[in-house]
């Protein structure tokens, strides 16, 4: 048994590592010309890396329809850091993640305490009142106009060794692609290693249930808002990448609907596996992208392939699992029985 689930987890590392090796030398081989690829494979990445976020707080047993929000509120930041404080690129990323980090522990404070459907209602109003409030301080954020014209990321030295040359003198569509996947692979890494860690049995504590959990001495309230402010980094740090990318940010650039599109993420991808809001992302944005050619037919395809999904398999993508080979036997007529009695 314990040789089995050994055997299957090397799978599981070999089929990882090939997928990577095709994300970061396969694709750009392939698509260094192409640059709507290039760009559509770039937001996956960040918006996967957002929807990890997500993930974490349904780790701890709660439903976050809010992480547009923090997403908007990272964007802004990173933007206005570069814009107006003159900072370079490098800095604004991990800027609008700290940004939302620091207004989610505020909010988490109080809403932190709420579970179920309440929590839920509460987070999703967040994402509409970021959005009035964009609109409302036009002093700092510019309005309905937003922020535009944000500059490319310079080049990066590391003791007079240039790592990376000026985005305006390269291709920027291949830069911006790896930094992208770079952020996709540091984002599941860390999470990878925080569920993996006692800090992570501590979070399933919580899912399972929290007053079982504080009555083992488990500071129940300051959990959930170490899990929150995680959620909330990874918001504003890919909201800030994809304010860069696009060298905008404006008030509609997450709304409800992309906080609606985070939780599909993560259940699509399935809810139990770590790698499911990376899984989920791809499948459904890349599908987005590509039924565009449909017109008025895309969102009636678009649905019909959710629900049959979502039917199919109500665990998410990830608990798919290919039939043994005694079953394929089976399937094309070599009864695994009659292979046994002969021998």
């Amino acid at each position: 048994m314990y040789a089995a689930v050994r055997n299957a987890a090397t799978v599981r590392w070999y089929i990882a590592g090939a997928a990577l090796a095709v994300y970061l030398i396969v694709i750009p081989a392939v698509f260094h010309a192409s640059p709507y690829i290039l760009t559509i494979l770039t937001t996956a990445s960040a918006l996967a890396f957002i929807s990890a976020g997500v993930w974490l707080t349904f780790h701890i047993g709660r439903i976050n329809i809010g992480q547009g929000a923090f997403a908007l509120i990272g964007g802004y930041a990173g933007a206005l850091a570069v814009v107006d404080l003159g900072l370079p690129f490098w800095f604004a990323v991990p800027l609008g993640g700290i940004a939302a980090l620091a207004v989610g522990v505020v909010i988490g404070l109080p809403i932190l305490r709420l579970r179920g459907v309440y929590f839920a209602m509460v987070t999703l109003s967040l994402s509409e009142t970021a959005r009035l409030a964009a609109l409302s301080f036009s002093g700092l954020t510019g309005g309905a106009k937003g922020v535009v014209n944000i500059p490319l990321p310079g080049g990066l030295s590391l003791f007079g060794f240039t790592l990376l040359g000026d985005f305006a003198d390269i291709n920027k569509h291949l830069a911006f692609y790896y930094l992208g996947a770079l952020l996709l692979v540091a984002g599941f890494a860390a999470m990878f290693r925080i569920v993996h860690s006692r800090l992570g049995w501590l979070f399933r504590s919580l899912q399972q249930n929290e007053d079982l959990a504080a009555s083992v001495g488990v500071n129940v309230a300051q959990l959930r808002l170490v899990a929150f402010a995680i959620s909330c980094f990874l918001g504003g740090a890919g909201g800030a990448f994809i304010a860069s990318m696009q060298q905008s940010i404006y008030p509609a650039s997450f709304q409800v609907q992309d906080s609606i599109y985070f939780m599909l993420y993560c259940f699509l991808g399935g809810l139990g596996y770590v790698f499911g809001p990376l899984v989920g992302t791809f499948v459904l944005f890349l599908s987005f992208e590509f039924l565009a050619g449909l017109n008025e037919y895309q969102p009636l395809i678009y649905a019909v392939i959710m629900i049959a999904l979502m039917l199919g398999l109500p665990n998410g993508l990830l608990s798919l699992r290919l039939p043994r080979f005694a079953t394929w036997r089976a399937w094309f007529g070599l009864r695994a029985e009659k292979d046994d009695g002969a021998a």
